[in-house]
């Protein structure tokens, strides 16, 4: 036996080679099931495996289809909802019904755009046989109310037929009671609120406190009474006169429209444009209202047509959720405190 290059025997390198190679094989004979039940159990493992894969492919799938029909309706809603024809749903005869809710401002809700679009889609509906507004405001802007008011007169005499009704639910007050003056018949409740034939105009004066504080008002203008009633300066007294003629104006403009529109229905004295406000029941008795009742009080025993129908022009969806936001939160509440010298029929 001769050695070879390593000074071993032939032999012996020849069987540790052999015993080398069959070490990795019997270790993978070992990791082979042995049985057919594990390959079985391996088998369902694996199908057990891809069907949960298919599975969450299908709800992603699923879910992915659901994301973009709610998108798609989003999309669908923006752009229809301002096409939508209350009329075109229900086809069979109705009173039609227009909402006044909340202050009447520009961009609010109850804007006279607003309401002015839906009275005009309620009159040319050939199938609404009256139009009821129905109010719950306390008022708001002079301007806004009249173009109402105004809207109504003309609208009235576009269709002699059609008869308008305004009911007041809980408040109808200042400029929403303007508005309600041009309509045929004025109903409410016995405990609503109804009145408030004046004008106010409010704001604050922060003079003493800048003064407090150190700070240094610095005005220019052009024009030597473009800075009255700044709230930072002291009020002239000129300036207090001239603003109460402006309100003057606009208080007797209001009693003027309230007396066209009511007519010798009115029972009272000057105290009906004191800005008093009244009960329902009170003010059936002073011939501010025609009656006590409900819009379906009205549709049913008043115009002859129960069934009722909303024109009220409602904003968009995007509207709604930037609204709900929060925002003109600042300008309301600066409305409330009266923090702005806008003026407002209360």
């Amino acid at each position: 036996m001769s050695d070879n290059h390593w000074g071993e025997p032939e032999e012996v390198s020849r069987s540790q080679d052999t015993e080398s190679s069959k070490a990795p094989t019997d270790a993978r004979e070992k990791d082979r099931p042995s049985t057919q039940r594990e390959w079985r159990l391996i088998e369902k493992v694996v199908n057990s495996l891809n069907v949960e894969h298919r599975r969450a492919r299908r709800w992603g799938i699923f879910f992915k289809l659901l994301t973009f029909s709610y998108l798609f309706a989003l999309l669908w809603l923006f752009w229809s909802g301002s096409n939508f024809n209350a009329e075109d749903v229900v086809p069979q005869a109705h009173t039609a019904v227009v909402e006044v809710s909340g202050p009447i401002m520009d961009g609010e809700e109850a804007s006279a755009d607003a309401i002015i679009t839906a009275l005009r889609n309620a009159f040319k509906a050939d199938r609404s046989h009256a139009v009821v507004m129905r109010i719950n405001s306390p008022g708001g802007s002079p301007v806004q109310s009249g173009y109402v008011y105004d809207e109504i007169k003309r609208l009235r005499e576009l269709y002699p037929q059609k008869k308008l009704y305004a009911v007041i639910t809980d408040i109808g007050a200042s400029g929403a009671y303007y508005m309600a003056a041009a309509a045929d018949e004025i109903y409410a409740d016995k405990a609503s609120l109804v009145g408030s034939i004046g004008v106010i105009s409010s704001s604050f004066g922060f003079v003493d406190l800048i003064e407090k504080i150190g700070v240094e008002r610095r005005t220019l203008t052009a024009g030597e009474n473009k800075a009255f009633l700044d709230p930072f300066s002291p009020l002239k007294d000129e300036d207090r006169e001239f603003w109460q003629t402006v309100l003057e104006t606009t208080h007797q403009q209001f009693i003027r429209e309230v007396k066209n529109g009511r007519g010798d229905r009115l029972k009272g004295g000057d105290e009906l444009f004191s800005g008093l406000i009244w009960t329902g029941e009170q003010a059936l008795d002073l011939g501010l209202i025609d009656g006590l009742g409900s819009t379906s009080m009205v549709a049913r025993e008043v115009v002859g047509v129960e069934k009722l129908v909303d024109y009220t022009a409602r904003p968009q969806p995007l509207d709604r959720i930037i609204e709900r936001l929060g925002i003109g939160v600042a300008k309301q509440l600066s409305l409330e405190l009266g923090l702005s010298s806008e003026q407002v029929l209360r």
